[in-house]
């Protein structure tokens, strides 16, 4: 490896750290926050989450492919800049807020410059090809996982000083590390391989029609949305679900997301490079969705916390479907569409997020509510597994298709 791709991986990988880790840090207070300022029981409250996530879905959804395609034609720095700002901000309004509709201008804030991970994953794709590329992309996931053991024990400690001392600790942390982005983040993108912005690729619906261009990973990208409507359940309920089913604390729940984040860095930095030389992207593509689909089904049915902990491990493990799936995608683009590339994805699991956690939350305040005719707090994670189901068989077909056409050429 290069000095510069080092430098350059090193960042993005403090970069999504200590990104996520500010994210993850408000997890395990969410839920008594919005308890707090309506009043009202976790039920309620569980619904109101899910639209707090929609409305920052949606302007993702938005401002995604807008901000892929400006770090196309400008580079990756300043759009990812501009994104850890708006994140600071974000958690600002959240910490001061006064009532919940301080908390949706938050989200929606956050939602138009939420660009950190795409870039960095663009940055990735700059600065990688090959099999490689597959190991990077398991760096920044497993910086991802690390994140998520900071931010949710950090989160849980914080707590006993009250719902907003999380946010305001998360809002400092996002600008430090904005600083220390404006001063120490090289250009990853190099202006040979930039091109024009164009509207027609920037806009949502343009940018779907990008994909028009790549028939080949249509079947993947369809499986890609529903894996991602699946995993929505996680972020939109488990703190929900865990004190409602189990009873845990504000601690509790974010100590199981740091027993998430650990299995995470494992999984992404050993798991991945290990599998990626030995069975190839596909194979883990398969297994690890396989992997989410026992794991949604260990969450939905098992009353004991022991077996919920091996389903943690379960789906943990088959998060390197994720990173397979990036590396496939994106070796199958040019170098000065890597960045149109991660808009139009980002556009997508937008549209997952806005359309996911209200459904999700939605059917566990159903099953939960006082007067359920059937008391289920699983409900969600049912519902994971029957979308995990439908993108392991899209997969699967996509996987035949391409095996026939390799053994077709060998042929010939």
């Amino acid at each position: 490896m290069k000095s510069k791709q080092r430098y350059t991986l090193v960042f993005i990988v403090i970069v999504v750290t200590i990104d996520t880790a500010g994210f993850g840090i408000i997890f395990p207070v969410l839920p008594q926050l919005l308890t707090d300022l309506l009043h009202t029981d976790i039920s309620t409250a569980a619904q109101y989450g899910g639209w707090l996530s929609f409305s920052y879905a949606f302007m993702q959804f938005v401002f995604a492919p807008i901000l892929g395609n400006l770090s196309d034609a400008y580079g990756r720095r300043p759009v990812l800049l501009s994104s850890l700002f708006g994140f600071g901000i974000d958690c600002v309004f959240l910490a001061f807020a006064p009532n919940i509709l301080w908390l949706f201008w938050g989200r929606t804030i956050a939602g138009m410059t939420g660009a950190s991970f795409s870039v960095a994953s663009a940055c990735i794709a700059d600065i990688s090809t090959g099999k490689d590329r597959t190991k990077y992309f398991g760096f920044i996931n497993a910086a991802f996982g690390a994140g998520f053991i900071l931010g949710p024990a950090i989160g849980g400690v914080l707590a006993q000083w009250g719902t907003h001392m999380p946010f305001l600790f998360s809002a400092i942390l996002s600008l430090v590390n904005f600083v220390f982005g404006y001063f120490f983040f090289e250009e990853s993108l190099e202006k040979h391989n930039r091109r024009k912005f164009d509207w027609k690729k920037a806009n949502p619906l343009g940018a779907l029609v990008q994909l028009r261009r790549l028939p080949a990973v249509w079947s993947l990208v369809i499986a890609m949305l529903f894996v991602s409507m699946a995993t929505h359940s996680m972020e939109s309920v488990w703190s929900f679900f865990t004190i409602e089913k189990f009873r845990w604390s504000n601690a509790m729940v974010g100590y199981s997301l740091a027993f998430i984040g650990a299995l995470s860095i494992i999984v992404q930095l050993c798991g991945v490079a290990f599998l990626t030389d030995r069975i190839g992207e596909w194979k883990m593509l398969i297994g690890g969705l396989c992997c989410i689909l026992l794991g949604f089904l260990i969450f939905a049915f098992t009353d004991m916390q022991w077996l919920l902990f091996g389903g943690i491990i379960v789906f943990i493990i088959g998060g390197i479907q994720g990173t397979a799936m990036q590396s496939i995608l994106s070796l199958s683009v040019p170098d000065n569409e890597q960045g149109a590339l991660q808009g139009v994805l980002g556009c997508l699991l937008g549209f997952t997020t806005f359309v996911a956690p209200p459904i999700m939350t939605s059917s566990f305040s159903y099953f939960t509510r006082d007067g359920a005719e059937f008391y289920f707090p699983g409900m969600p994670f049912l519902l994971s597994a029957g979308l995990t189901g439908i993108g392991l068989a899209l997969c699967c077909f996509r996987m035949y298709k391409q095996q026939s056409k390799d053994v077709s050429e060998l042929k010939v």
